[in-house]
């Protein structure tokens, strides 16, 4: 029997572009979008970093030649230190990097690899998370369960449930857990129940994917959206026996360099276990995805972090977004609770670019339908597509839907 590509079926359309789509071809004047994970300034222009602006201005006469299949080793050294901090030091060869294409790559690439070689039988996610997590682990064959992480009745991160269920684990199952700014709930474990997590998981023996998309973009402090991973780094490099973790590095949010798809993959082993045969691995699985990476963005990255004055800047930069985000949080949660007399405390308790509103499906249609106002069906929004100009549209128009 032929089989013709003709009979192929449309598979669906992704549910966040597919909504840009129809947002971009609303002709309403009051529409507002809060469904893209992209910084907007006041105005709701997209923002180009003013130390992006500098490294961009010094990069004018850069080549355009193709870097190794790794990619440049001045920008994974730097990504290296960022990420790790002093945990880094002395441990290079414990420690097997890449420069991906964003963090999508870098998921993709450590999920490839871990399912070829350490074979697990499941991989747990979080549930909610970001939608390719599910997605790119389907691919591998590996089969994908979830754990409970975020409570609708609280609120708050469901720590019961995510500990029960990562507790039926078996050795050699990978656990993919959110650095920072979880997405899409904007609630992230304390260092307490981080802690809890680390210990469970080398009571297992789970191997280990961090997903870290908004480093010092979270909360303006580098080091301390960093935690979670320096610790269980800690844990590995100190424990024989530990099988490893790996972290996908994202620098489009941090550094609005979202169409530039600026990432990394760092894989670490215990101080017993070299990971450069690792790093082999990950090059032979871009070489053929991807050949190398792309050139420019990686300059800029390296430019910034590698210059002091410019890296001054880029911190300046990141408290400018975070505080933003902070400042109509605040805004959102005082207006919704004046509008609705409710409480409303979980918009501005919540880190990040994104809040999860606790809206249901059908007040997030009624929001499109009546209002004009575009977010996903879980009730997820941007907190960057709120302004000045729209901040109080959007207030009345929940406050309109949520009416018993």
């Amino acid at each position: 029997m032929v089989t013709h590509l003709l009979d192929l079926s449309i598979p669906a359309e992704d549910a966040a572009f597919g909504l840009m789509a129809d947002f971009d071809a609303d002709p309403h004047p009051n529409k507002v979008s809060l469904i893209a994970g992209a910084y907007r300034e006041e105005n709701g222009k997209p923002w180009v970093l003013p130390s992006v602006r500098m490294a961009k201005e010094q990069l004018r006469d850069e080549n355009h030649e193709y870097l190794g299949i790794a990619g440049s080793p001045t920008f994974i050294n730097l990504a290296k230190d960022l990420i790790f901090g002093p945990v880094v030091s002395g441990i290079q060869d414990n420690i097997g990097s890449i420069q991906t294409v964003s963090g999508t790559s870098a998921n993709h690439i450590a999920a490839t690899f871990l399912a070829d070689r350490l074979r697990p039988n499941r991989v747990f996610i979080p549930s909610p998370t970001w939608i390719n997590h599910k997605s790119i682990w389907e691919a591998t064959g590996v089969t994908v369960a979830e754990y409970p992480y975020y409570s609708s009745s609280t609120k708050q991160v469901d720590m019961a449930g995510i500990i029960d269920t990562l507790d039926q684990a078996e050795p050699n199952d990978v656990v993919v857990l959110q650095a920072c700014a979880h997405n899409p709930t904007g609630v992230d474990l304390t260092k307490s129940q981080w802690r809890q997590i680390a210990d469970l998981c080398h009571e297992r023996s789970l191997f280990i994917v961090f997903d870290s998309a908004y480093q010092g973009f979270a909360t303006g402090d580098v080091d301390g959206d960093a935690w979670a991973v320096r610790h269980f780094t800690e844990n590995v490099l100190a424990l024989e026996n530990h099988p490893g973790l790996c972290v996908a590095q994202s620098f489009s949010k941090n550094f609005g360099l979202y169409g530039e798809r600026v990432g990394a993959l760092h894989l670490v082993l215990p101080r017993n276990v070299s990971a450069q045969g690792a790093r082999g691995e990950f090059m032979t699985i871009a070489r053929r995805e991807y050949s190398n990476p792309p050139r420019f963005g990686a300059s800029i990255v390296q430019k910034i972090l590698g210059e002091r004055g410019l890296r001054v800047q880029w911190k300046h930069d990141l408290n400018t977004m975070s505080l933003r985000i902070q400042s109509t949080r605040c805004e959102l949660r005082r207006g919704l609770e004046k509008k609705t007399q409710q409480d409303w405390s979980h918009v501005e308790t919540q880190i990040g670019m994104f809040s999860y509103t606790g809206l249901t499906k059908e007040q997030v249609s009624r929001l499109r339908d009546e209002f004009h106002i575009y977010l996903l069906p879980s009730g997820r929004i941007s907190v960057c597509g709120l302004n000045e100009g729209n901040l109080q549209y959007v207030i009345h128009a929940i406050g309109e839907v949520i009416k018993i």
